[in-house]
């Protein structure tokens, strides 16, 4: 099996995920968003910046958008991507726990897929409120439960045996699926009117063949005896996680594209 290539992590997250997952989630969240021109924008944990770039037209001129992340290799892809038209977005280095922001400078606070990997959830959920002005929102969608999403849960189940870790080592992405506890979080931070609503995608990941390599190392990418495999061994793995992932696979693979559903929650929130 061919191993993921040598590239930049920041790289092949933009080039192979977002294309396929996270800029359908981006068109749904913003939907829930309903960004006005003018508005000011904040993308928590922006990545390489999908949800900045869709948001700067619908704000327009006027408005302002700023895309936030701990991440610099990230923060280096997203800034060498064209500007969409609309507003101006400023690429900010920063930790959703302690935004560099003064209280009410945002009317919009974004957060796609990132709010379950805080280390302090509830802390960041805070700094959202803070930084919004008066009636300003915040809106935040995450995935639902690893059993919904049986390629997911296919691959994450095989590293994790593979490595001898918890299920939950492995399977963050998917570890704040419960609609309660998210309501809790934004409730629990000061916000009013918390509306929780279920939302469905259908992602398709081109070059199919790439998908278990690349899907597997980002699961296993902070697993320390991931990061100290020799190429060999790594190789090896890959091969049994394929073997293990293919009868899945099979079921929503054609030709040239894997296609499956995923399912979300999106949590809208306003200040109080």
């Amino acid at each position: 099996m061919n191993q993921p290539p040598t590239a930049n992590p920041a790289q092949v997250y933009e080039q192979y995920f977002v294309p396929a997952m996270f800029a359908p989630w981006a068109t749904l969240l913003l939907r829930h968003a309903a960004l006005e021109p003018g508005e000011r924008v904040l993308d928590v944990a922006c990545g390489t910046g999908v949800v900045a770039r869709h948001a700067a037209p619908q704000v327009g001129n006027k408005g302002k958008v700023v895309g936030l992340d701990m991440n610099p290799a990230m923060l280096a892809v997203a800034r060498s991507l064209p500007p969409p038209q609309g507003a101006h977005i400023e690429w900010q280095d920063g930790n959703a726990q302690a935004l560099p922001f003064g209280d009410g400078s945002f009317d919009a606070a974004l957060c796609q897929h990132g709010l379950q990997f805080f280390p302090d959830r509830l802390q960041a959920v805070r700094e959202m409120r803070r930084v919004l002005a008066p009636d300003g929102r915040a809106v935040a969608i995450v995935l639902q439960g690893l059993d919904r999403h049986p390629v997911f849960q296919a691959l994450m189940e095989s590293v994790s045996r593979h490595f001898a870790l918890p299920l939950a080592a492995v399977s963050t992405p998917f570890a704040l699926c419960d609609a309660d506890e998210l309501r809790g979080l934004f409730s629990g931070a000061g916000f009013a009117g918390v509306d929780i609503r279920p939302e469905t995608t259908t992602v398709r990941f081109a070059d199919p063949q790439r998908f278990v390599p690349l899907a597997a190392t980002s699961s296993a990418a902070a697993v320390p005896a991931f990061a100290q495999l020799e190429n060999n061994a790594r190789s090896a793995l890959f091969d049994k996680v394929r073997a293990d992932v293919d009868p899945v696979i099979a079921r929503y693979r054609s030709e040239d594209a894997l296609t499956f559903p995923m399912f979300a929650h999106v949590a809208i929130a306003r200040r109080a």
